[in-house]
């Protein structure tokens, strides 16, 4: 996929890059599928700022899409690649045999008319197929990976992440993770073929604030540029640097500070992402 670049008529758009849009086929026309919802502006339940730097944005709908691919044996055929103003990766629209639609994500290479399915194994290995962990080769490439059978994908779900098949141990089976991480991952759970399509998304430009602003980006204001009462950086005559390490507002290391906590899960991890 390219990136388009513009004639710099104004100073911002000489830095603004963005994707052509040759491979999308299709508007959303599946009307079930699209959901208004709610803005929070980052508040929560009590109307209290929890995620900083968050606004409306430009209107969009959400599109269901197919993370559980429980649908078995039953074949579909890519009817649409379709833009989701929610992700960073194409959608692809399957039209199954039985008249059911669905979308899902797009790896790489799928096309309008190609046929798709998901089983428990047994398949051959193609893009956008979906089967069992414990059912797909060694060093195989897959995507939109369970972390619990039955729960949905959420592991490689952005434009370009994949992850690889290592080896199997008893009803686990070994993954290396986007990060390097090498972990272990329920056989039972479900994960489909191939790598996240539009992986040139990352080499998009934003080029100016207003972007950021419809994307429902807030401005984010320098600790350096506030008084000491309002952040650790703040104060001092003229600019001057922050003493120490950098921290955040409430004091927290912002640079290299652990801050997961142990869990259950912990157990699963072979070994941790190479620095």
């Amino acid at each position: 996929m390219a990136i388009k670049s513009y004639k710099p008529y104004t100073p911002s758009r000489r830095f603004m890059s963005n994707l052509s849009s040759e491979d999308i086929t299709a508007k959303a026309s599946v009307k079930k599928l699209l959901i208004k919802l709610p803005v929070t502006a980052g508040r929560n339940n009590n109307g209290r700022i929890t995620s900083r730097h968050k606004q409306g944005g430009a209107k969009k709908l959400y599109r269901v899409i197919d993370f559980k691919r429980n649908k078995f044996n039953v074949e579909g055929r890519v009817g649409a690649i379709e833009y989701d103003p929610y992700r960073n990766c194409r959608i692809a629209l399957v039209i199954y045999k039985d008249g059911d639609k669905r979308y899902i994500l797009q790896p790489n290479g799928l096309k309008v008319g190609d046929i798709v399915i998901a089983a428990e194994g047994g398949l051959d290995i193609r893009n956008g197929y979906a089967m069992k962990l414990k059912n797909i080769p060694i060093g195989t490439i897959v995507h939109n990976v369970e972390l619990h059978p039955g729960a949905g994908g959420q592991f490689a779900r952005s434009a370009g992440a994949s992850m690889q098949v290592m080896g199997r141990e008893g009803k686990y089976t070994i993954l290396r993770m986007p990060s390097s991480e090498m972990r272990y991952i329920l056989g039972e759970c479900m994960a489909s073929i191939g790598v996240v399509g539009n992986a040139d998304f990352a080499n998009v430009s934003i080029g100016k604030a207003g972007r950021n602003r419809h994307l429902g980006v807030r401005p984010q204001t320098r600790g350096s540029a506030m008084n000491p009462v309002d952040h650790p950086h703040g104060g001092g005559e003229g600019k001057t640097g922050s003493s120490g390490h950098p921290v955040s507002p409430w004091g927290i290391p912002a640079k290299g500070y652990k801050t997961r906590r142990k869990k259950a899960s912990d157990r699963l991890i072979i070994s941790r992402r190479k620095k």
